[in-house]
């Protein structure tokens, strides 16, 4: 296989919502952040991202990743900048707004829950569909990077976004994949094509946003 191109991946989670503190089921509603409250983990997002340079930034087109990245203060005249549908969180359907005690006495529910969300969602996607989008969107990001030189780049999108990728890049369990909000994974990635044009990420080393110490993979 040919090298294309190698990139570092910079994703991170919105900040704090209401509906994150009530533990709702958040999906693709479009809640803003909860501020002041979320004000203090986008802060110390900003500052683990004050030094940082990125040549391309996508974000969920959702208002509360939009508002995370203007506190983020990354986006610079000239890098282009796409709000994208396909980062935006899973669709959780009739979940949507529900807590727990709301939901765990549903028969489709517990089933989904021990599917480790791989059954769909009545209303809802399933983590194949997920899986999907958030895949065609990488694909996209290979070409952009190609064309346009792109070394590093920066997503603003959701939890389970991230856990998605997570388990992609870093070969980890479901469970293991989550992020608190306003924070995020960083990932040094290579796209290599075959003979048949066909192109694959593969990840090199993992580690949190902001940074952990001593923590990588």
């Amino acid at each position: 296989m040919a090298t294309d191109l190698s990139v570092e991946l910079v994703a991170v989670r919105h900040g704090i919502t209401a509906w994150n503190l009530e533990r709702r089921y958040q999906g693709q509603q479009d809640i803003p952040l909860l501020l002041p409250e979320a004000e203090e983990g986008l802060l110390t997002l900003r500052e683990a991202l004050a030094d940082e340079h990125f040549d391309a930034i996508y974000s969920s087109d959702l208002n509360r990743c939009q508002q995370t990245l203007k506190w983020a203060e990354v986006a610079k005249p000239g890098v282009p900048l796409t709000f994208e549908p396909r980062l935006r969180e899973l669709d959780f359907g009739e979940y949507e707004g529900k807590v727990y005690d709301e939901l765990k006495n549903l028969s489709h529910y517990r089933a989904w829950i021990d599917s480790v969300g791989e059954l769909k969602i009545p209303g809802g996607e399933s983590a194949a569909q997920l899986r999907a989008r958030l895949y065609a969107w990488l694909d996209n990001v290979a070409v952009n990077a190609q064309t346009g030189g792109h070394k590093k780049i920066l997503a603003v999108t959701h939890g389970g976004v991230i856990r998605e990728l997570r388990r992609r890049f870093e070969t980890i369990h479901f469970w293991d994949g989550s992020v608190s909000q306003a924070q995020g994974r960083r990932w040094k990635l290579t796209y290599y094509t075959d003979a048949n044009g066909q192109g694959e990420w593969q990840c090199s080393s993992s580690s949190a946003v902001p940074a952990l110490a001593n923590e990588t993979l």
